[in-house]
Parts: structure tokens; C-alpha cells; sequence
């Protein structure tokens, strides 16, 4: 607009001189000259810029964007909104380096800067971009694929047989220890792995029963706030040295809470030292008599994959659903949670600063493993090849082949994104990798 104003003033210049133009005026005809030649340029750089948002809206066209998610509000455009400026007004944050890397990553997903393969309708000659992706562990969309994976990866070790889902929690005067010292969140996986299997020694110390069972980490509350605490998937049953298989489906629940308790106890007071960690652990020996508190309630056999799903699906994204965001108007975030104590559905807005906050302190660490298999699930077992397991090997190896992206997209959402608008399927031609300044 400021291009075609300013040609327009040029313009009406031009015509002033003209009307004062006379022969023998030498510096008007010499004026007059340069006005027209800037106008005529000032033209052409107009006409030049309109084609090159004409060029930009087309080439939008023939993006595909991976992040075609039902959310009205995204995480994503929430950090690409105030990631920065979070940075600035709060300079006195300890940030982790891989959050840096994470949130980068992640507010780049589906850029063309990152890299594109291109592909071409041979009908046609139209022509589609797909941007590669993220691949963080903080990327809702590309958290979504790895959790699908992982489910699938859980599915093809596990044995058909009934499970039980246990959740492991911890005194709430722990959970800055973790904060402050993420290696220390490897204990939380050494305490439950074992007191799970020194409880099954103890069944019988010369069959010595291995169960079969899969941890992993949360460090989140409903309400986003630090709360480490462990899922355990755990078969009702067990494989010992002499004998293939004994149904276990019965867990003591006292047993549970106090061995736990004790082991973490004892681990951090080897990792602090006795006389650092003393007064902290009498006062939570005090506090917490009956032991840290476990849930074990069973799963009916119709939920197994169900209860999968749910103790992964933030293994691989952030700690919230962006379904469960209500609304953001650029100041503040609202979302939804069911409180624990009551199950009662609970809203919350707090400012978009606060909710950057919740969502950054549960970034694992790099090459960090959220998910982890002991027992009969962690190795090969003298008695394997006799289990029945919960996805037979046929389904399983046909799975593999729905996991392109294409049939990703074609499954979640029922389009195929190599359709071409003639009717025909564009076909990959070449990839343009990122670019990297030698500087």
C-alpha cells in the first residue's frame, strides 16, 4: 500500500511539472526526467512484490501440513506466540539445554526450512511439498506416531494373558529432589523393578518366577504440576525355572507400599548420604506410616490395549492433550482436568507464561527411556516360545506395513494426502535436506 501511494504522489508530481514546463527550462526537463524514471521503477518493484505474494500463497498451496490436527488451539502456536518473549522477561529461569532443543524443534515441525521430499502428478505436472518433521519427544503430532508405535511395539511382547495396572507414587516432600536431579528418576524405576521382583523370589526361591512388566514414567498431575510417579503394566502370572506358567492375581497391597517406600528410601540415602538424607526420611517414616501409596486396580481383559495407550501416551509428547485446551486468547490458557481426589471435572486458566512453564518441566532429558521391560518382557525366557501373545505375528508384520505416513493420514483422517486434484496420485520425486549457514 505504501509502494502505490508513493507512486501515486510520483505521479502527480510529474503532472505539476508538467504544467509548468516550458522549453527552455532546463532543470524542470531534468526533474521531470528522474520523476518519471522513479515512478517507473517504484511500479516495477510494486508489480514485482505482488508477484512474489502470488508466488508465496501458491507455494502454500502445495504444502502439506503434517500437523493437521482437530485441536482448535495448538501448543505449538502457543510457544510460537511467547516462546521468546517468555525468554526475556523471565531471565532468572533455569532452563535445561534440551528444552531449548525441544521447543525449537518443535515450533519448526512441518517448516519447509527443515527439509522436503517433493512430489509430482505425472497427468498433471502439479506438484506437492511435504515437509519433514519434528521427531521431538515435546510435538504433539509427532508424539501421537511415536505413541501409536510404541503401543504396537508393547502389543507384539505382550502376553496374552491378564494384566495389572499398579501405579507407584511417592512423598509429595520427594518430588523436588527429582526436579532438581533428573538422573535420580532412574531410582524411581530401580525401587519398583525391585520390589516387584523380590516379592516373586520370595514365592518360591527355587523356581524363582519372573512375571512379565513395563514401566514407565510420568512426572505430571492433572494439573500439570511436578508429580513423578511410575505405571506398571504387570502380568497376573509368572515363569519360573521349572514350571511355564502360575497365575499370580493377587497382589499384597501392604507389601507393595511399604517394600517400595523402604527401597527408595534406602537408595536415596546411599545416593545423599546417611546424614544429609536422615532428618528427610524420618519425617516421611513419620508422615507416611502405612507406606508411599499404590494403586493396583485389575483391568478387564477387554481393556488391556486401552490401559497400554494410557500409561504411554505422553511417553513421546507433551504432558497435555491439546483437545484439552478450552481456550486462548494470547493472554492466558484455559484447559480442563479431572481432579484426582474427586474425579470431578476442574477448569483452570492461568496466564500463558504459567502454562509454558507447567509444560517445560516435564521434558525428559535427552536419551532419557520413559519406557522401560523387566522380567519376561525385558529378555528371552527358557519357556517363551510357549507364550501366546496379544498380537500374533501375522497381524503384526501386516501393521508394518500401515505405518508410512501416507497410510498414517489416510487412517486418522480419511483422506489420502497424494491425491492430486485431477483425480491421479502424485509420485516422489526428489528431497531437498536442510540447509546449514557455514557460519
Amino acid at each position: 500500500l505504501q509502494l502505490v501511494i508513493f507512486s501515486y504522489s510520483e505521479f502527480l508530481e510529474v503532472l505539476a511539472i508538467l504544467g509548468k514546463l516550458s522549453t527552455k527550462n532546463v532543470k524542470l526537463r531534468f526533474t521531470l526526467a528522474l520523476k518519471i524514471i522513479s515512478a517507473f521503477y517504484l511500479f516495477l518493484l510494486y508489480n514485482f512484490f505482488m508477484k512474489f505474494l502470488d508466488y508465496l500463497d501458491e507455494e502454500i498451496k502445495h504444502t502439506y501440513n503434517p500437523d493437521d490436527s482437530k485441536s482448535k488451539f495448538k501448543i505449538k502456536d502457543i510457544f510460537n506466540d511467547h516462546w521468546y518473549s517468555f525468554l526475556q522477561d523471565n531471565p532468572d529461569i533455569t532452563i535445561r539445554p534440551v528444552v531449548y532443543e525441544e521447543v525449537e524443534k518443535m515450533m519448526g515441525c512441518g517448516s519447509l526450512s527443515n527439509g522436503y521430499a517433493v512430489y509430482t502428478c505425472d497427468n498433471c505436472n502439479n506438484y506437492l511439498y511435504v515437509p519433514f518433521t519434528c521427531k521431538s519427544r515435546f510435538c504433539s503430532s509427532c508424539g501421537t506416531k511415536y505413541t501409536l508405535d510404541r503401543a504396537d511395539i508393547i502389543s507384539r511382547k505382550s502376553i496374552n494373558c491378564p494384566h495389572r495396572h499398579i501405579t507407584f507414587t511417592i512423598h509429595n516432600d520427594l518430588w523436588p529432589l527429582f526436579q532438581k536431579d533428573r538422573s535420580l528418576l532412574n531410582l524411581l524405576f530401580d525401587a519398583v523393578s525391585y520390589t516387584i521382583l523380590s516379592w516373586f523370589y520370595e514365592q518360591n526361591h527355587k523356581e524363582n518366577f519372573t512375571p512379565g512388566f513395563i514401566s514407565t514414567l510420568h512426572t505430571f498431575g492433572r494439573d500439570l504440576k511436578w508429580h513423578p510417579h511410575i505405571h506398571v503394566l504387570i502380568t497376573e502370572g509368572a515363569a519360573g525355572n521349572f514350571t511355564p506358567w502360575k497365575k499370580f492375581n493377587w497382589f499384597p497391597f501392604k507389601m507393595l507400599r511399604n517394600r517400595f517406600q523402604t527401597t527408595l528410601l534406602s537408595m536415596l540415602e546411599k545416593h545423599f548420604g546417611k546424614e544429609n538424607f536422615k532428618s528427610l526420611k524420618n519425617h516421611i517414616y513419620k508422615t507416611s506410616s502405612n507406606g508411599f501409596y499404590v494403586h493396583a486396580p485389575k483391568i478387564k481383559a477387554r481393556d488391556i490395549k486401552s490401559t497400554v495407550k494410557y500409561v504411554i501416551r505422553y511417553s513421546g509428547k507433551p504432558a497435555m492433550a491439546q483437545s484439552r485446551i478450552l481456550n486462548y486468547d494470547g493472554e492466558h490458557v484455559t484447559f480442563w482436568y479431572d481432579r484426582h481426589e474427586d474425579n470431578q471435572r476442574t477448569e483452570e486458566t492461568i496466564h500463558v507464561y504459567d502454562f509454558i512453564k507447567r509444560l517445560i518441566i516435564h521434558i525428559y532429558d535427552k536419551y532419557f527411556n520413559v519406557v522401560r521391560y523387566y522380567g519376561l518382557y525385558a529378555k528371552k525366557h527358557k519357556f517363551s516360545s510357549k507364550f501366546n501373545y496379544m498380537l500374533k505375528s501375522h497381524v503384526a508384520e501386516f501393521r508394518k506395513q500401515l505405518k508410512n505416513w501416507r497410510c498414517r493420514i489416510e487412517l486418522s483422517f480419511k483422506h489420502d494426502p497424494l491425491l492430486c486434484s485431477c483425480g491421479h496420485t502424485f509420485h516422489f520425486d526428489y528431497l531437498v535436506q536442510k540447509s546449514y549457514n557455514s557460519s
